[in-house]
């Protein structure tokens, strides 16, 4: 909701340069109504399917993700999706925030890289011109989305673990010493 308005704005520049793009958007349910003001008051956007929930459905339907920073691109990068991570908090959270910036990314898919794989516009940087020329730049160098793809790939196979089984082992230990 609070990233509607950037994120309409993009859009609808994507729009523009390529007339055939779409985009989905999904919600969560209670959220629907929600999000539907938030679309219409920031102007709306020809081509756009707002979906109740569904994000799994939408991530597979998608080319490029444009996200908000959360959770949620955790979930892009294990959908195996080129994504632009955008986020913008008021200025005085960001002046509390920012002394206590330990590493140089917020996106989980970048933390658990170690590295930019993904590009974050944050702050100033959000801007709708900026994240549209994000997504365009993914859509433009198919070659470059495979390899982000290849490496959310490997990362998901670093983050896929027996889970119940280490959990009894460390478990174990600790009841052993």
């Amino acid at each position: 909701e609070q990233m509607a308005g950037l994120f309409i704005a993009a859009a609808r520049l994507l729009r523009a340069q390529r007339p055939d793009i779409r985009f989905v958007l999904p919600s969560v349910p209670h959220q629907l109504a929600r999000m539907r003001a938030a679309v219409a008051a920031a102007g709306g956007v020809e081509g756009l399917a707002l979906l109740e929930g569904r994000s799994h459905e939408a991530l597979a339907a998608c080319d490029v993700a444009l996200i908000a920073s959360g959770t949620a691109t955790l979930e892009a990068a294990l959908a195996k999706r080129p994504m632009v991570i955008s986020y913008r908090v008021n200025w005085l959270s960001y002046l509390l925030m920012k002394p206590r910036h330990l590493q140089p990314w917020i996106g989980l898919p970048n933390i658990l890289c170690g590295e930019f794989v993904v590009p974050e516009l944050l702050q100033a940087r959000a801007q709708p011109e900026a994240l549209a020329a994000a997504v365009r730049d993914w859509l433009d160098s198919p070659e470059r989305m495979t390899a982000v793809q290849a490496r959310f790939e490997a990362l998901h196979q670093q983050l896929h673990r027996d889970t119940a089984t280490l959990a009894a082992d460390a478990i174990q230990k600790v009841l052993a010493a």
